[in-house]
């Protein structure tokens, strides 16, 4: 397979905002987190606008528009309200993602073969403004299908099941998820999508996700949120960094 280049890192800032909410204060600061994280080497920030706005807030997307030199990738719902935001924002990307208020964390893809029509209107506003539109979904094929059919020019393949499953030391399921990861990918590349993979990636299950050629950004947050708490930021971030270029050089792939 012809080689795609560097993978790169998004970092999720969304669980600094949740430490800050916890005492509903001002610190610690979302976007002095995304700006540590750009200096160390992250190549964009992801934050997730919830409809309930348990983490990241309105004033926190503004704040990182206004101050980030890396792009921006703003998760959200498909909703009217959503979109209106960016729309007024215009971030680099967008990444649509299922929404439920009872829920700890996305707990899955979205549901595109079923509401293709409605979010085929709702992706288009979007990237007439220039924004790059990412759909979060299962590494399911009629997912990924309807993704291309509707126009998105991304998808971001959903990696819980999988670092579930190495978790709970599952590992027959594991290596399933894992090979059902690799096919879909390979299925979305040759439909033309970009692809991105994310939720619930650690040190432990990064490198056989990084080692997919046709990866080519990982987004990963709450273990390195975590993570920092430990060994700081900067040097979670280049572990995870470390890693990736480690897996992406054993897969054949060129690191620049």
């Amino acid at each position: 397979m012809t080689p795609l280049g560097k993978l790169r890192l998004g970092v999720n800032i969304d669980h600094v905002a949740t430490l800050r909410n916890a005492r509903g204060g001002a610190y610690p600061d979302p976007l002095r987190a995304a700006r540590l994280a750009q200096a160390a080497g992250a190549d964009g920030i992801t934050a997730h606008l919830r409809e309930d706005r348990r983490h990241i807030s309105d004033a926190d997307i503004e704040g990182l528009i206004e101050t980030l030199e890396v792009p921006l990738n703003l998760e959200m719902a498909a909703t009217d309200e959503m979109q209106a935001i960016a729309l007024r924002h215009r971030p680099h990307a967008v990444c649509i993602v299922p929404e439920k208020r009872e829920e700890r964390t996305t707990e899955g893809g979205l549901e595109v073969a079923r509401e293709e029509n409605r979010l085929a209107h709702f992706i288009a506003p979007l990237r007439e403004a220039g924004c790059r539109v990412s759909i979060f979904v299962a590494a399911d094929r009629p997912q990924i299908d309807a993704a291309h059919r509707i126009g998105a020019q991304v998808i971001e393949l959903h990696t819980g099941a999988y670092c579930d499953a190495h978790a709970e030391a599952r590992l027959a399921d594991r290596d399933a998820e894992l090979d059902q990861l690799r096919e879909m990918a390979g299925r979305a590349h040759a439909l033309g999508l970009e692809v991105h993979a994310g939720h619930g990636l650690t040190y432990d299950t990064v490198q056989p996700v990084a080692a997919f050629p046709e990866v080519m950004e990982l987004n990963i947050g709450h273990f390195l949120i975590g993570e920092a708490v430990f060994r700081g930021l900067e040097d979670a971030i280049q572990e995870m960094r470390r890693l990736m270029d480690a897996a992406r050089v054993q897969a054949g792939e060129p690191v620049q």
